[in-house]
């Protein structure tokens, strides 16, 4: 797994953890760096501090394209999953949009429902044809 694939595993872990304990990721991101273990890299930092800065958008982007889910019913892996891909191919333009969803892809195809792969996927390939759209 390259560099910012484990990048991205972390911020996952994150934003998983966050979510279920009913924190805000920012304070389990400051717990993380503090702990040093597993150690958080920049772009761990970058993912999460974005998600965090903007999630308020991305649910409501991920809520209006997800076609038959409400974001309360998907599995809170997913919910973490596109909101990790959709921060990052919306707002880090530096980051080539394919590997970006390929990465996120297989995260869900790793940590998820065998149904994951496929939604993620497909939502985050929306999110990528409309992006100009939805970025303003």
């Amino acid at each position: 797994m390259s560099a910012r694939g484990k990048a991205r595993r972390r911020a996952l872990d994150i934003l998983f953890e966050a979510e279920l304990r009913g924190e805000d990721p920012l304070a389990v991101l400051a717990e993380r760096l503090e702990r040093a273990e597993p150690p958080v890299n920049e772009y761990t930092r970058a993912v999460v501090e974005g998600v965090a800065r903007h999630r308020a958008r991305i649910d409501e982007l991920i809520s209006d394209y997800a076609e038959g889910w409400t974001l309360d019913r998907m599995p809170a892996v997913d919910r973490n999953v596109l909101r990790g891909g959709t921060y990052e191919l919306l707002w880090m333009p530096d980051v080539p949009e394919g590997v970006v969803i390929s990465e996120w892809v297989h995260l869900a195809a790793e940590l998820s429902t065998d149904e994951s792969p496929q939604f993620v996927n497909g939502l985050l390939a929306r999110f990528k044809q409309l992006k100009p759209s939805l970025t303003l």
